[in-house]
């Protein structure tokens, strides 16, 4: 897919994960589109590498909702979100549009479904796989700063919030907060924790146990 758009200027396409680590590397890319399934190299090993040696690229897995089971292992790599294969070109160029900006693409409905299926499938201490033969998992990129201790009560609840899936907008009504509150807030989270976006944000609070499976909806 070659996207077009008024502002986005397309760098580079590559056809495999190998060939998109050394695109990375040489064309040094705001934002990414990544299949989650290619050749010679997947997508969460490609996106993995091209975050560790970029951290300021933003990735967006491109995933079948039905058939991958590696969304949660896409954001614990770093990627900024997903979307799935048939999206419009239209909410495309939004979404690269989006990440650019430092948020993520993590729309509540997507994150109840998909986090809480995901969640039980973690990288292992090894990095590897959630035990089953022949599914290894790539390394989780390094990365956070896990100690919830250096948040205040409010930054803490606002963290919980955000790993239920609740965009700024949600949290400010839930909160009876502004939404100019809700992003100071949020960016101190990000600050304290050495977060990079909500992204992994929603990681965090789930692999703390600060959100567990079943919560989103709470």
């Amino acid at each position: 897919m070659i996207l077009t758009a008024r502002g986005i200027d397309v760098v580079g396409e590559v056809s495999d994960g190998a060939e998109a680590v050394a695109a990375a590397r040489l064309l040094r890319p705001d934002v990414i589109l990544m299949d989650i399934r290619m050749p010679n190299m997947d997508g969460l090993e490609a996106a993995r590498q091209v975050l560790e040696e970029n951290p300021d690229c933003r990735v967006i897995m491109l995933t079948t909702f039905d058939l991958d089971r590696y969304v949660y292992a896409a954001l614990a790599v770093g990627a900024s979100g997903f979307l799935l294969k048939d999206v419009t070109a239209a909410h495309l160029a939004a979404a690269v549009r989006l990440v650019n900006t430092g948020d993520a693409l993590l729309a509540p409905s997507i994150t109840r479904r998909l986090v809480e299926r995901f969640a039980t499938e973690k990288p292992g201490p090894d990095g590897g796989g959630n035990g089953r033969t022949g599914e290894q998992r790539p390394a989780r990129a390094p990365a956070v700063h896990r100690d919830l201790t250096v948040l205040t009560p409010r930054e803490l609840e606002v963290l919980t919030l955000m790993g239920r899936g609740r965009s700024n907008t949600e949290l400010a009504r839930e909160l009876t907060l502004s939404e100019a509150t809700v992003k100071t807030h949020v960016a101190r989270i990000f600050a304290k924790l050495t977060l990079r976006d909500r992204a992994q944000a929603v990681v965090l609070a789930y692999e703390t146990g600060l959100v567990s499976p079943g919560d989103s909806e709470a």
